[in-house]
């Protein structure tokens, strides 16, 4: 099936009551019992709801993958990977990632007995000398949040396999339009839901996708007991969201390719961060394992004091300053204060990642009227 035809027909079937196309919304927190246990597949909306079902089964497809989880955020999907792991174990995770990923690893889990090793992953070969005994699972991000350096997801795959280690791929910034772990040797995918898939910046959700049965039952047993599940009018959002996703993912690549060539153009930038650029370090591997390059990027002031950093970040009109990406608003943003905050200062500079780095989500507006909001700012 093609990937137009998948997202618009993913995990939704006419209702079998009213015939309705769209997914109903199962606004109910539990289910009528015919006898004590018997009941017609749920019992309480925690352990599942319909509507949640539905979109479960849209995931799974829309990422080649068997099964699908649907969480309250994609911090909370990746909460629930860290929880399959025993105190003392050791995970591996790439140096460059969200934010918010390493404030959970850091802030919450470490003082669980977990340790993390923080690897440049741009060489899978780096991994090899952190990997012992103790190691259970791989965790990177491919392109990552902000730098945009692609991570070859093959190569990871198969040194997790030889030591049979779990590998999860944050498959956020690329979205399932533009690449599928799974595919590529992955054991899980996970998202922040509320980016490209939801979409339109009004919902909150993240999801895991994986193929194997046993660590579905796993997942879906914590996803149950710690509860950070969605509720029915949050899925029934990214759902539809999905059924536009490869339209809006074709706008994002297009106005992203223009914006990112205006960028290394202009006069006042120093440098652009944006992978579909031929002699970006990682091109060669996002073209193998991508369908295109997508519509974020990053890039640095040639004057970056932090009072020229501010006065451009405050001057856009149509790159409204927010947190977030992916929705089909443009957005901008400045991850030393805003989404990497949580990351000390010195392992941010050690990573790339300068106080004067500039985010953009780049929206699915007019091209030319996004050219030209940066150029009134940068100048």
């Amino acid at each position: 099936m093609k990937l137009a035809t998948k997202f618009i027909h993913a995990g939704t079937e006419p209702d079998p009551t009213t015939g309705a196309i769209m997914t109903p919304i199962y606004q109910t927190s539990t289910y009528l019992q015919s006898a004590p246990g018997v009941h017609k597949g749920y019992d309480y909306s925690r352990a599942g709801n319909p509507t949640r079902t539905a979109l479960e089964e849209a995931y799974a497809q829309i990422e080649n993958g068997k099964y699908g989880l649907a969480f309250s955020s994609g911090v909370a999907a990746t909460d629930a990977v860290i929880k399959l792991l025993e105190p003392g174990d050791e995970i591996i995770a790439a140096n460059d990632m969200y934010g918010g990923t390493y404030r959970l690893f850091t802030k919450i889990f470490e003082k669980f007995g977990l340790k993390f090793h923080y690897v440049n992953m741009q060489d899978a070969n780096n991994i090899k000398a952190h990997i012992n005994k103790k190691t259970k699972l791989i965790w990177t991000e491919t392109p990552t949040n902000p730098l945009m350096n692609v991570v070859d997801i093959a190569a990871v795959a198969k040194i997790a396999k030889k030591n049979k280690i779990l590998l999860c791929v944050d498959n956020t910034f690329a979205s399932p339009y533009l690449q599928n772990p799974l595919d590529l040797g992955a054991d899980i995918v996970m998202h922040s839901a509320t980016k490209y898939l939801g979409g339109h910046s009004d919902v909150i959700q993240g999801c895991l996708v994986m193929n194997d049965a046993a660590l579905r039952e796993k997942l879906f047993f914590i996803q149950k007991s710690c509860g950070a599940v969605p509720g029915p009018m949050d899925c029934f959002l990214v759902l539809r969201g999905i059924k536009t996703l490869h339209v809006r993912m074709q706008r994002h690549c297009e106005n992203g390719k223009k914006i990112a060539h205006f960028l290394r153009n202009h006069p006042k930038i120093k440098t652009v961060y944006w992978c579909g650029f031929k002699d970006h370090p990682g091109y060669t591997v996002a073209k193998k394992q991508m369908r295109d390059f997508g519509g974020m990027m990053s890039f640095e002031l040639k004057n970056d004091s932090a009072k020229e950093v501010k006065r451009v970040l405050s001057s856009t009109k149509l790159f409204s300053l927010a947190e977030s990406l992916g929705g089909v608003e443009s957005l901008i943003n400045h991850p030393a204060t805003m989404t990497h905050a949580s990351i000390p200062r010195e392992e941010r500079i050690k990573n790339g990642l300068s106080d004067g780095l500039i985010r953009l989500s780049v929206g699915i507006e007019d091209a030319d009227d996004l050219i030209e909001d940066l150029k009134k700012a940068i100048r």
